[in-house]
């Protein structure tokens, strides 16, 4: 085995379908985006070289920044609804009755697609037989609002169906993360007579650090990169106000078929995603993490 490794051909010829793999599924379809955004084509016939036109144009529209704006909107609600699942998820590493159940139970919007979910929040949000609508009426709240309808509040009203949707992902991750802890830790502190909360703010937080650190950045490059339940609920409206980056970039390319402009727009976002990403871990980087 020590042959094999010292052996850089060796190496080379292990690493190398990886290599290609990741070629053909990611960095030939990056350059390829780029490229087609050069280019002004209908997605039918021959393409037409203009340059940066349609980079210029992406610059100076601005329905693209205002879906921009709408995406890390998004992403802040994430990064904020974490503080709640981790809360949830030390609540359900203390040992409460019935934790187990619970568990299952925030799992389930995970076993199901973005359709059914968007679904089953387009039935909730019903301005007229809507589950929520109907109970503000009882609670003789004249005029609801139409969710979904409403360019001010659809884009909070759809923000609440994605934070569900992710739910579980995350309590799992805190979950196991918690779990992991030694008991002798906790057993430790109960003997010198820490609280429960300081117990959770002084010993488990801080030794899964790390772990909040990562769900951070998958909360925001997730947001960021966010379509399908948007899509299927609102499509970007009313009149743009539910308009996330994806979700644009797909009404242009395949809604008005401007594949060059759209593939324009999907490089802004490779981007913007790259650069937030890179931001958000020289933020959270510290050496200091805790070991155990």
């Amino acid at each position: 085995m020590n042959k094999v490794l010292s052996n850089k051909f060796m190496i080379a010829l292990y690493v190398l379908p990886a290599l290609i793999l990741v070629a053909i599924l990611i960095f030939i379809p990056l350059g390829l985006t780029g490229y087609y955004g050069l280019m002004e084509w209908s997605g039918i016939g021959a393409m037409k070289f203009i340059g940066l036109e349609n980079y210029k144009e992406v610059i100076k529209d601005p329905k693209f920044w205002n879906s921009v704006l709408h995406s890390f909107l998004l992403a802040l609600f994430s990064t904020l609804s974490l503080g709640v699942y981790l809360l949830i998820s030390l609540i359900l590493a203390s040992k409460i009755k019935g934790s187990s159940l619970l568990r299952k139970i925030y799992l389930i919007p995970m076993l199901l697609s973005s359709v059914a979910i968007a679904q089953l929040w387009m039935k909730v949000y019903h301005p007229t037989n809507g589950m929520l609508n109907r109970f503000l009426s009882i609670l003789d709240i004249d005029n609801p609002p139409a969710w979904l309808a409403d360019p001010s509040i659809v884009l909070y009203a759809i923000f609440i169906p994605i934070l569900w949707q992710y739910a579980g992902f995350y309590i799992l991750i805190y979950y196991a993360a918690l779990k992991n802890i030694p008991e002798e830790l906790i057993e430790a502190a109960n003997i010198d007579g820490a609280t429960p909360w300081q117990i959770a703010m002084k010993i488990k937080i801080p030794l899964i650090s790390g772990i909040i650190k990562v769900t951070v950045v998958l909360a925001i490059v997730g947001s960021l990169k966010y379509f399908d339940l948007i899509y299927v609920m609102t499509g970007g409206g009313p009149n743009g106000a539910s308009e996330v980056m994806a979700s644009y970039m797909y009404k242009e390319a395949f809604g008005s078929y401007h594949f060059g402009y759209g593939s324009a727009i999907g490089f802004f976002l490779l981007i913007i995603t790259l650069v937030t990403t890179f931001f958000i871990r020289k933020l959270t980087a510290s050496k200091d993490d805790v070991q155990y």
